[in-house]
């Protein structure tokens, strides 16, 4: 078993910089639009002959309500018939994307996102599943894993039923925080026993997997009232909790603006939140998995963690990370091979241009050799916390003291300091390392310093 995270103050105060969160490398930061849909069907084309499985992510944008911290790609409308038109270029999507794949291709894990995915009715909901089961191999016998993102406030029993009954079965459900003044203060008022209610039904209905998503750092947070809410979701027993930082970023995302700053905590009351969510979750017995997730012992990230078989990709920390990702809808994300692109971000122009029966891949980048060395180190740092280095030598034919060479005196820094333990064999994330293992990725990071950390949020 893992060792335990330990909390080092002055550690994380010399240590929390501002940077990526590596779901992939390089970051999105370097999609460029030189990257098209020639490059994508390229891409499928190599899927296809391999046979690779794949893991679907559907992005569905609508909201009925703004949440202000939000900077996920949303449309905000009351009107549930601006979905029609949507799903209309959404399935023609499916269908110029799945007629180059095999068949005998298996979508191992499927999820769908945004926005809010219930936004969508009953009967889009059936349709949608529908159309990807036509297109796609999805597999019948529970065995994938099938998840989507709820809102409580848009969910209810019947709801549950139906996507249970239509093939899901994990959800994650956005809570946040269970304060009426913090809620109100973001905007989204929704109360322990709607959140109760829906995960009462998932339980019932034999769902595999309940997250719930938090976020520290709110307007109005404080330590004791935030301890009161991961209370409060600790009697619920999620088998995962992902515990975000709130990064307020109003000039790069408009709703922000709606947070009065003066109401932010500071950094020394987030830092205080973080220790005693840590502490809280740790009695609970969930385990620090990274990345401001946590899982319970038995949960398959816990055991992949265990195993030094876990992954990540766009979706966060998965066990699926063999599969080729494909993502469907504006703004999202595919990860194919050594391919990465993504969909235009601007709902307009991601419809307008599947009416014209073109795909709407905007930009990306094609991983070089440099890139894929790099994205293995920190897939493996992020996830198991060392590095073998033997096991890379091997994989690229390199030297690995060789060829990062110039890295040595930071890594030796970070060994001094008590980060990691550094010989001429691996590198070992050391418990009071693990809440900061961003910052030791950051150093075989080769686009950091040409890019603007402002657009990071930050690693605590």
């Amino acid at each position: 078993m893992l060792d335990a995270i330990r909390w080092d103050t002055d550690l994380i105060r010399r240590y929390d910089l501002a940077g990526p969160r590596y779901t992939s490398y390089p970051t999105a930061v370097q999609f460029n639009s030189q990257v098209g849909t020639f490059d994508l069907f390229h891409a499928l084309r190599d899927s296809r002959k391999a046979l690779r499985p794949l893991s679907l992510y559907v992005h569905v944008p609508f909201c009925a309500n703004i949440c202000y911290y939000c900077a996920c790609n949303k449309v905000i409308t009351k009107d549930r018939g601006r979905a029609l038109p949507y799903l209309q270029r959404l399935e023609q999507e499916i269908q110029l994307i799945a007629c180059h794949l095999d068949p005998a291709q298996k979508v191992e894990q499927l999820h769908f996102g945004g926005g809010t995915p219930t936004f969508l009715s009953h009967d889009e909901l059936r349709q949608l599943m529908a159309h990807l089961r036509k297109h796609f191999n999805l597999l019948d016998d529970d065995s994938g894993d099938y998840g989507i993102e709820i809102d409580p406030r848009e969910a209810d029993w019947s709801t549950m039923g139906l996507l249970r009954e239509l093939g899901f079965n994990r959800v994650s459900i956005g809570l946040q925080d269970l304060d009426p003044a913090v809620q109100r203060a973001v905007n989204r008022l929704q109360s322990l026993e709607e959140t109760r209610a829906v995960i009462d039904a998932a339980r019932t209905l034999q769902f595999r997997s309940i997250n719930i998503d938090l976020i520290y750092g709110l307007p109005k947070q404080t330590p004791d009232n935030f301890a009161r809410t991961v209370e409060e979701v600790i009697s619920l027993q999620p088998d995962r909790l992902s515990v975000f930082n709130y990064a307020h970023l109003p000039e790069r995302f408009m709703p922000q603006r709606r947070i009065n700053g003066n109401e932010l905590p500071s950094p020394a009351q987030k830092l205080e939140m973080l220790q005693r969510t840590i502490e809280q979750l740790t009695a609970a017995d969930y385990r620090y998995i990274g990345m401001d997730h946590f899982a319970l012992p038995d949960d398959e990230l816990a055991i992949a963690q265990e195993e030094e078989t876990l992954q990540r990709n766009f979706q966060g920390y998965t066990t699926h990370g063999h599969c080729d990702l494909i993502g469907l809808g504006v703004s999202a994300i595919s990860q194919i091979g050594d391919l990465y692109c993504q969909n235009s971000s601007d709902l307009n122009e991601y419809q307008n241009t599947l009416a014209s029966a073109q795909l709407a891949t905007s930009r990306g980048l094609v991983c070089n050799a440099d890139d894929r060395l790099r994205r293995e180190v920190i897939q493996q740092l992020i996830c198991n916390f060392s590095l073998d280095f033997a096991e890379i030598e091997q994989q690229f034919n390199i030297d690995f003291q060789g060829y990062f060479g110039a890295l040595w005196p930071q890594l030796q820094g970070m060994a001094k300091d008590g980060l990691i333990t550094l010989d001429s064999e691996r590198i070992e994330v050391l418990p009071a390392g693990r809440l900061l293992v961003r910052s030791v990725c950051m150093v075989f990071d080769a686009y950091l310093e040409q890019q603007n950390r402002q657009r990071f949020s930050r690693v605590i």
